[in-house]
């Protein structure tokens, strides 16, 4: 029986969001032989944003989706994670990326830029027939009569589906009509973004590894992008500043004030940057239902998660994968599928946005809180490193 036996084979499964999540669902189904059309609301399918960590289960996806190769060219290898006390300088602790690292979770660890990764999926996305990519197509309306799915845009088309995955991020139209959980949880953290290049970084602090310094209420993480030619910097700290959207220009003086006790090498790298854009992070409590009939939701819309474990892009094709794979095992009963892929994935995901929160309260740390972090942390050997998050990095398993 073919996957989409259950519904006239016109019928593609809408899906709603062309960001990273989106395209990678579209192109995981196209793998297994489901047609989609993908709406985007926003006037062309592009990604803001900066760079992208990618740990071993992203690989392990892009494996998946055959975008290895593809991927290779345009991403960083950094020779290792570092923890530097944002305050003294001093190096808390290192996981290694090298050859232990890849003997030990079989993929490598990178960074790239985040509209690279885009430019990937949505180029493998128009190399495939079964993919309609469609732009300005804000959704209004979704209609489930339990055989097809009507998704209702602004512009007054009726687009019909077989089924539809709301993969509309932390924002979701689609979340709160299935979940309907009111806005997003405003975790008091905000985000500063830039991208320079890297001639106007000191040579000095040229470093190819993700450092993350971490200061009281405040970090900045540094890395080189775009095959070295770029260099990324995320600032965080708290504050009650409030914006929606990811997008927003920011204050630079109040940047400055937040990091004003920090290391001279951090202030070194903020000083380089005029311009930044400044985002509030946020989540959602995990939830374990997030589909209902022939609708579902898909990566930041079923699970968003605070940034510091640096998987958001990852879980959503997790989500991808695990989904066309429930896809092609329930042969294109769609309701069944999406109730056997949220059963696989909302454990994982908890986890991953719960663990996000500690490890943003453990960079953030001051006082007794900071010196037991540095003291447990102080000479781990890169085995413990591995260890640790090798819940997150073994990936998951495919039962092809």
């Amino acid at each position: 029986m073919t996957p989409t036996s259950h519904n006239s084979p016109a019928a593609p499964v809408v899906i709603i969001g062309g960001g990273i999540g989106g395209l990678a669902t579209a192109l995981a189904l196209a793998r297994n032989g489901v047609a989609s059309h993908v709406l985007e609301q926003s006037s062309a399918f592009g990604e803001i944003g900066a760079g992208i960590q990618l740990g071993p289960n992203a690989f392990q996806m892009f494996e998946a989706l055959g975008l290895t190769e593809t991927i290779n060219r345009w991403a960083v290898f950094p020779d290792a994670l570092i923890m530097r006390d944002g305050l003294s300088g001093d190096e808390v602790t290192r996981m290694p990326l090298g050859a232990l690292f890849r003997q030990r979770f079989r993929y490598p660890y990178a960074v790239i830029y985040r509209a690279d990764l885009h430019r990937v999926l949505l180029d493998a996305c128009r190399a495939e027939s079964s993919i309609t990519l469609s732009a300005q197509r804000k959704v209004t309306q979704i209609h489930d009569d339990g055989k097809y799915v009507t998704v209702d845009t602004q512009d007054g088309a009726a687009v019909r589906g077989a089924a539809a995955i709301g993969a509309d991020g932390l924002w979701s139209t689609v979340r709160a009509r299935l979940v309907n959980d009111g806005k997003p949880r405003v975790s008091g953290h905000i985000a500063y973004r830039a991208v320079l290049p890297i001639a106007e970084v000191p040579l000095d602090l040229r470093w190819n590894s993700v450092v993350l310094w971490a200061g009281p209420k405040t970090h900045l993480v540094q890395y080189p992008l775009r095959r070295g030619e770029l260099f990324n910097l995320v600032a965080v700290f708290h504050s009650d500043r409030y914006a929606e959207g990811w997008d927003v220009h920011a204050d630079p003086a109040e940047l400055h004030e937040r990091f004003s006790v920090a290391r001279p090498e951090v202030k070194t790298l903020l000083g380089k940057i005029d311009v930044w854009k400044m985002w509030v992070l946020c989540d959602r409590e995990p939830i374990k239902e997030w589909s209902k009939g022939r609708v579902t939701l898909l990566g930041d819309a079923a699970h968003p998660m605070l940034q510091y474990l640096a998987q958001g892009a990852a879980m959503a094709m997790e989500d991808a994968v695990v989904l066309a794979d429930a896809v092609k095992t329930c042969a294109g009963d769609f309701a069944t599928a999406f109730q056997k892929y949220q059963k696989e994935r909302y454990l994982r995901t908890a986890r991953v946005q719960l663990t996000a929160r500690f490890y943003g309260d453990a960079y953030h740390a001051a006082g007794a809180t900071r010196d037991l972090r540095n003291a447990l942390l102080k000479g781990r050997a890169p085995d413990k490193a591995y260890e640790g998050i090798g819940w997150l990095y073994d990936g998951i398993h495919r039962s092809d």
